[in-house]
């Protein structure tokens, strides 16, 4: 005997509320109440199998292992490839490549001996076929149906047994015992757990396809990243050809490995060498341009930094910030004019990271830093040179995570000079020039740069002076930026 109940669901975080309310109480979302009917069941009986406990060291510990998918850069992020029985979530933005990339890897897979099973609940098949044909994934071995009930899937999956289901997406998927609407927080809820449950009774990896909200955040209620096993987000800028492939969330092996890849004419490519990717088109010499070794999980990638600062004509001067995290732009300003006395604030300011890619941690601080100053000056940064630390409020130079790895990738791409704190552990073929404070470090990357536009010059004063010349344009420059006397002295003395 069952009866329905009438309840309100929040469609951005899941809080159940007995009557409609313009503003969910839970995450204060205008809105997003929705009206749901729910069965209300009786209580069942005892289960007709319980699972018997088992010794621990009697469970087969080589069942979870990796199977590679043959595509590089995933096997990477998955800590070696799928894992039969487990399910994997992946979320990005429309038209990133969600539906490209997994394509690709259902053909790599058939061409390995899996029987794969695309369950399309978006497109029509005619849709994906003709995305397989231009992207040459065609192979024997995949399977496509295009289903969005639950029932359906079931019965597609049991007649096949495939050893890989794909659902593209999980939200579109609708099951008719739950009673609400397609796509409510409930359906996504309940078809989730329902696809898992089915993943680890009939065996097969199964690879759920999801949709993010407005903020980049995975759609749907957070039980849906729960039950999974694994989390990936798929991103990149829309005018970029770079897309970038993370764990969040993965139970068989460590999160914050980065998969990168090219999206070309073919499809996606795997780029097993961004570095060279981001550096490609660098131009030396430039005033404002930085070369930061960053870190992406355990993957170090070495990032181009501009800057460009001009004059203002509005009453309070532009900030622009791209790929970088902008409050963190206005205190290296502020802490740049106080500690190392080169003035940015009445001034237009424009800072971003080159080719696409995010750098948010706070080990960027100082490439960051020295670019404003270089732009500032007028004077650029040696092209062999790296920069890496962090920066407090007092102007002193923190330690920066994984320096070693980092300096071993930039010394790799024939950078030989390093500017790092000075507690910074050696790192052989590299020239280290540790630094404790930004005055410092100003002091010392200006006092090696070149002013622009005056190079050939600079360095031919530095063959028959001994560098005299140079230096004393450098300081020169330095004092016209210094927004303090006190500062700008200090600054100018360490290349005294």
């Amino acid at each position: 005997m069952s009866r329905a109940r009438t309840l309100h669901r929040c469609q951005e975080c899941g809080a159940v509320t007995p009557r409609w309310a313009g503003r969910c109480p839970g995450c204060e979302a205008w809105g997003s109440l929705v009206e749901e009917v729910e069965p209300v069941r009786a209580a069942a009986g005892r289960p007709a199998s319980i699972a018997a406990p088992v010794a621990l060291a009697d469970v087969d510990g080589g069942a979870g292992a990796p199977s590679a998918t043959g595509i590089d850069e995933l096997d990477r992020v998955l800590g070696g490839g799928l894992v039969r029985g487990s399910v994997t979530l992946v979320g990005g933005e429309p038209g990133v490549g969600k539906s490209t990339l997994l394509l690709q890897t259902l053909a790599s897979l058939a061409s390995r001996g899996w029987k794969c099973l695309l369950v399309s609940a978006e497109e029509s098949a005619q849709q994906v076929r003709r995305r397989a044909g231009r992207l040459g994934a065609v192979r024997p071995g995949m399977w496509l149906v295009a289903e969005t009930s639950m029932p359906g899937i079931r019965a597609a999956v049991a007649d096949l047994a495939p050893d890989v289901v794909v659902v593209d997406s999980v939200q579109t998927v609708w099951d008719p015992e739950l009673g609400s609407a397609p796509g409510s927080v409930a359906q996504v809820r309940g078809c989730a757990q329902a696809l898992t449950a089915m993943a680890k009774a009939d065996g097969p990896a199964v690879v759920l396809v999801g949709h993010v909200t407005k903020d980049g955040t995975l759609a749907g209620p957070r039980v849906l990243e729960h039950v999974v096993d694994t989390v990936l987000t798929f991103d990149g800028e829309r005018h970029h050809a770079l897309r970038l492939l993370r764990s969040v969330k993965h139970r068989f092996g460590p999160t914050g490995e980065l998969g990168l890849f090219e999206m070309g004419d073919a499809g996606l490519k795997g780029v097993p060498d961004p570095s060279g990717l981001f550096l490609g088109d660098r131009r030396q010499g430039t005033p404002g341009s930085v070369v930061f070794p960053s870190m992406e999980g355990y993957r170090p990638l070495l990032v181009e930094l501009q800057a460009l600062v001009c004059e203002s004509t509005l009453a309070a001067p532009r900030r622009s910030v791209s790929g970088l995290d902008a409050s963190r732009l206005a205190l290296l300003v502020a802490v740049l004019q106080q500690r190392a006395g080169i003035n940015c604030l009445p001034s237009d300011v424009y800072v971003s990271a080159v080719g696409g890619v995010r750098v948010v941690e706070p080990g960027a601080d100082l490439a960051v830093a020295l670019a404003l100053a270089s732009a500032r000056t007028g004077v650029a940064l040696p092209p062999d040179l790296v920069v890496l630390g962090e920066i407090g409020l007092g102007g002193e130079i923190r330690q920066v995570a994984h320096s070693s790895r980092r300096l071993r990738e930039a010394a790799r791409l024939g950078f030989s000079t390093a500017v790092v704190p000075a507690s910074a552990p050696d790192e052989p073929g590299v020239r280290l020039r540790r630094v404790g404070s930004l005055a410092e470090a100003v002091a010392t990357v200006l006092g090696a740069g070149q002013p622009a536009g005056a190079a050939g010059a600079g360095r031919g004063s530095s063959a028959r002076d001994g560098g005299a010349t140079r230096d004393v344009g450098h300081r020169g420059a330095l004092r016209a930026a210094a927004g303090g006397p006190p500062a700008a002295a200090a600054a100018a003395a360490l290349l005294d």
